[in-house]
């Protein structure tokens, strides 16, 4: 089925009446992974169809409050609605605590259990790892400690010749025992086949998504993110201010693009405007003289990855 990136806020610190701040959720299969958690993120999630109780797993790049100030309002509408099933969050340690204050405040014992994963802020490691994909994080150039995250799908199991499932009539196991790489034993003629006869490699290309929030011009990031299928880097700024884009340690989208093209990603999606840009098509305009591949986040945008 591929991966989705819904885009549910991709203004800066200031949030606008038509654009949240930073929230992306990302579908695969049945589940969505939600990617930062502004303010009002939940209500953007009901504007697009996207179940909260799908919501299985939550990345926070860092803790200043337009990345993560709706995560507790969402904890807590997950409680109200008896939600069952764990969350697992990912983030700096700092966030646990601030979680933990904030529901012994309101003398909340969520009804569901929280499994909190702590990010170190200057390694790149696997976080997180199953049967279809994983999740690799790294540090960014940003004023308190900031990681971004790069979800890759896993080389799909080989698709078992058609004609080989009738003949035998393969039950739904050996079909998956065949799958995991197991060659075939006919019992009855003790005739073995080889794995490599009887399935053919899938023809699936896995795709890799890579999230860069908050982040000055660093070509460190480079080789975390090559060749992967769609990047998301900020450009909170224009050229003309990239003396301000320093100062915050923020990126301009003109150096976006350069960190794409460098990494020779397929496509680059900018998003984290400043509120100065009601309109953004300067920002993107900028970005697409260096790579052309380039797309402007708004919200309620869905990409196919």
């Amino acid at each position: 089925m591929g991966l989705k990136l819904f885009v549910i806020g991709c203004g800066s610190a200031t949030p606008m009446e038509s654009r949240i701040s930073s929230a992306f959720a990302l579908k695969r299969e049945t589940d969505f992974f939600l990617i930062d958690c502004s303010e009002g993120t939940q209500m953007r999630l009901k504007n697009m169809g996207i179940r909260m109780q799908k919501i299985s797993r939550i990345f926070i790049s860092h803790l200043h409050g337009d990345h993560y100030f709706g995560l507790v309002c969402l904890l807590s509408t997950f409680h109200l609605f008896g939600r069952k099933t764990p969350v697992h969050i990912y983030a700096h340690k700092m966030l646990k605590e601030i979680i933990d204050i904030q529901m012994k405040a309101g003398n909340t014992t969520l009804c569901y259990p929280l499994v909190f994963h702590e990010i170190k802020e200057n390694e790149h490691s696997i976080i997180y790892e199953d049967d279809t994909m994983y999740v690799e994080t790294f540090p960014l150039l940003h004023s308190i400690p900031t990681n971004g995250f790069i979800f890759k799908e896993k080389t799909r199991p080989n698709n078992i010749c058609k004609d080989f499932v009738n003949q035998y009539n393969l039950s739904s196991e050996t079909i998956m025992r065949i799958k995991a790489g197991e060659d075939y034993v006919d019992t009855e003629k003790n005739v073995v086949f080889k794995n490599a006869d009887i399935t053919r490699p899938s023809s699936y290309k896995p795709k890799k998504f890579a999230y860069c929030s908050d982040t000055a011009y660093s070509e460190a990031i480079v080789p975390f993110i090559e060749n992967v299928d769609l990047l998301y880097h900020e450009a909170t700024f224009m050229s003309n201010m990239k003396h301000a884009a320093e100062e915050k340690s923020h990126a301009t989208a003109a150096q976006a693009a350069q960190i794409a093209k460098m990494a020779k990603v397929k496509r680059l999606l900018i998003g984290h405007y400043s509120s100065r840009y009601t309109n953004i098509d300067g920002l993107v305009e900028e970005a697409r003289t260096i790579f052309p591949e380039t797309v402007g986040a708004e919200e309620g945008m869905i990409i196919e990855i």
